[in-house]
This record gives structure tokens, C-alpha cells and sequence, in this order.
């Protein structure tokens, strides 16, 4: 199955390169994750609990980061195991562009699924890979535009009239 979007965070594009680099927002934004932790040489491993129509699992897995333009694009590789729901692989290569508005994230993946997992059938599990997707892109925007002018931040975001500013 293919998933390609686009999600407009309004942030400075440093902010959201920073953030998709952070195991602690990533696990606060995918939803049902229980652990998503930096393993070793770019890896990461993650621990969803998920429920698919009738299929409901705790998925363990790992990811790997390749390709890295930093500040601008990489590609995720990751596999995982939900026992007898099965398993599946995800590739997935990212990339930020700068808007006036603040940073467009875009995606585009390849999933494959084995087991139980393909048997319920792509229009199931594409709908729920899409509410998954669509959550995980809203708390992310949250979380990242909620840091805006916060302390540490690369820049502050002046969303009224949508240009960034200088940091304090």
C-alpha cells in the first residue's frame, strides 16, 4: 500500500527538523505508542499498541534513519511484529519545504503487511493507516507550533501575520 500527504506546521522549518529528530515528541504524537526509543546508529526501536477492526496488537519493531539531508530530508526503513496479527515494513522518505506559512512536512510510503494483518483486506487497514496518519500529523503540528517562542526555540512565529522573527 502507498500513503503520500502533506501536513503545513507553523513553525520555522529548524523547529520541525529538530522535532521529527526527538524520540520524546515522536512518541507523544504517534498514536498508541508505549516506547519509541534511540537504539543504536540511527535506529530507533517502538512499541504500538494498535487495533485494526478485529485485530488488536501490540506491535514491537524498529526503525532506521538513512539518507539524511540535514534539515531537510531523510528516509525511514522499519519493520515490526504484532505476534499472530502479524507483521509488516514501512519505507518512508520525508521532506521539509519552507512556506510563508511555515514549514510544509511531505510523505510518501510504501507499507507492506503479512498475516493476519493483510488478510483483513487494504480498504481496512488503509482506512485506519489513514486516521492514524492524519492523528499523528495533528499532535505533531500542536506540539511543534505550541513550542513557538517558547524558550529554546529556533525562532518565534508570528502567526497573525504569518512571518517569523528573530528569536529573543
Amino acid at each position: 500500500m502507498d500513503f503520500n500527504g502533506t501536513q503545513l506546521i507553523r513553525a520555522p522549518r529548524a523547529d520541525v527538523w529538530k522535532r521529527l529528530n526527538d524520540p520524546a515528541t515522536l512518541k507523544a504524537c504517534l498514536p498508541g505508542c508505549e516506547s519509541y526509543e534511540a537504539a543504536q546508529d540511527g535506529a530507533y526501536d517502538a512499541v504500538i499498541l494498535a487495533a485494526l477492526g478485529p485485530v488488536k496488537a501490540r506491535f514491537k519493531g524498529t526503525a532506521q534513519i538513512l539518507n539524511v539531508d540535514e534539515g531537510t530530508a531523510y528516509r525511514i526503513e522499519g519493520s515490526g511484529s504484532g505476534g499472530i496479527a502479524g507483521h509488516g515494513k514501512l519505507g518512508a522518505d520525508v521532506w521539509l519545504e519552507s512556506s510563508e506559512e511555515g514549514t510544509v512536512l511531505n510523505f510518501r510510503a510504501d507499507v507492506q503487511m503479512a498475516g493476519k494483518l493483510a488478510q483483513l483486506g487494504s480498504r481496512l487497514v488503509g482506512s485506519v493507516a489513514n486516521k492514524f496518519v492524519a492523528e499523528f500529523f495533528s499532535r505533531f503540528e500542536q506540539t511543534v507550533s505550541a513550542d513557538v517562542g517558547k524558550p529554546g526555540a529556533t525562532a518565534a512565529w508570528n502567526l497573525s501575520t504569518g512571518a517569523q522573527e528573530a528569536a529573543s
